[in-house]
């Protein structure tokens, strides 16, 4: 199985063709001695372990399957040592590959299978499930074709998971989710645009309960997620870091002020099309950058990573939204910029917003300070 794995990427190497490609190899590498008193090798087959992986690490993906085939010494190497492997280049027989790779690579860490169209089916993740326990970082996006069955066999077979991209994937439910995340619970990075079946409140109320240490969450375009699920992330998740709900047209002010409250680390917020929001809720991520310095007054005043707060907001078409409230979120966080230089608030399509400047702009006409605002909650 493994030599077909092999001849699906590059049809097998010929054997006429071992002693050039080892010379364009050792080229690659740095040089064609190793070892002791500089002694020069015989050949492909004596390159040591360490130097066969300082040469995979100049390849790519592709041409280290490649090299998988060259002999029984490399592959095991290779299924010792290689940790890192995309195969986002396969437009074709991607889901063989990965069931053929799969049993060989167990080290592997981080895996990109990403499609531009759909190929892989719940056998392959099953595969990669049952023999690849030490994955940390699994890409699946556009993966259309899997089912519930794949994160049922993530959940037991990869819980060291930190960071799953399943956009796309708008076949997976929201109790499937739920189930992952209650085995995957260091969990830091997840991405579920576009997963309208799978992203909902109840599974957000998982993710909350099980993944505490989430620090980035892509919702975007989830259109069934409300103020429920959003508030419970934001009470079961403090470490939140980034959280676009882009197209989220179902929440509203409340959604804004529990991450105001309960994320004192956010850093990125994306508010695209959410047009329910309003001014209330700029006033309290203006507040909660006060809250914070406040706060900085303590042991953690010595925190560059406290004192960054919010930088970067996307309120793009969040019509309902005035120069006043926008403006005081701008000048409550340094690190929010309307320049182009320094694009990190967006406020595309709303032409009542075109008086908001940053602090670049204003630096030299005001002094900065720091207020709470009248109409905070």
């Amino acid at each position: 199985m493994f030599r077909s794995s092999v001849d699906m990427v590059s049809g097998g190497l010929g054997s006429g063709n071992l002693e050039a490609w080892f010379q364009n190899l050792m080229l690659s590498a740095g040089g064609e001695k190793s070892g002791g008193e500089g002694a020069a090798m015989a050949g492909w087959k004596d390159l040591p372990m360490e130097l066969l992986l300082r040469i995979i690490s100049l390849l790519d993906d592709r041409t280290v399957i490649v090299v998988s085939g060259v002999c029984t010494g490399w592959r095991d190497a290779l299924c010792f040592g290689l940790t890192n492997l995309s195969l986002s280049w396969c437009t074709n027989n991607m889901n063989s590959l990965v069931q053929s790779l799969a049993p060989k690579f167990t080290k592997l860490q981080v895996l990109t299978l990403r499609q531009d169209r759909p190929q892989l089916e719940d056998i392959a993740v099953e595969a990669v499930a049952n023999y690849c326990h030490d994955l940390r970082d699994l890409d699946l996006s556009k993966s259309f074709r899997l089912t519930d069955c794949s994160l049922y066999a993530l959940a037991h077979g990869c819980p060291r998971l930190t960071k799953l991209n399943i956009s796309g994937c708008s076949a997976f439910s929201d109790s499937a989710l739920a189930y992952l995340t209650s085995y995957c619970r260091n969990l830091k990075n997840l991405n579920l645009c576009g997963c309208v079946r799978a992203a909902t409140d109840r599974a957000l109320q998982a993710i909350a309960y099980n993944c505490i240490q989430l620090q980035t969450l892509n919702l975007g375009w989830c259109e069934d997620i409300s103020d429920n699920g959003v508030t419970s992330l934001a009470a079961g998740c403090p470490d939140l870091r980034a959280l676009d709900l882009c197209g989220c047209v179902l929440i509203t002010d409340e959604s804004v002020i529990a991450l105001a409250n309960g994320c004192p680390r956010l850093r990125s917020l994306g508010l695209y099309y959410c047009q329910n929001i309003t001014d209330r809720a700029m006033y309290s991520l203006a507040n909660s950058r006060v809250k914070s310095k406040r706060e900085l007054r303590g042991p953690m005043q010595n925190s560059s990573d406290e004192k960054e707060g919010l930088m970067k907001l996307n309120i793009s078409q969040c019509t309902a939204l005035t120069p006043p409230a926008v403006q005081a979120v701008c000048d409550s966080f340094p690190a929010l910029h309307t320049c182009p230089e320094r694009h990190s608030l967006i406020i595309s399509g709303c032409l009542n917003l075109t008086s908001v400047h940053c602090a670049c702009a204003l630096q030299a006409q005001r002094p900065s300070r720091v207020a709470l605002y009248p109409h905070a909650y």
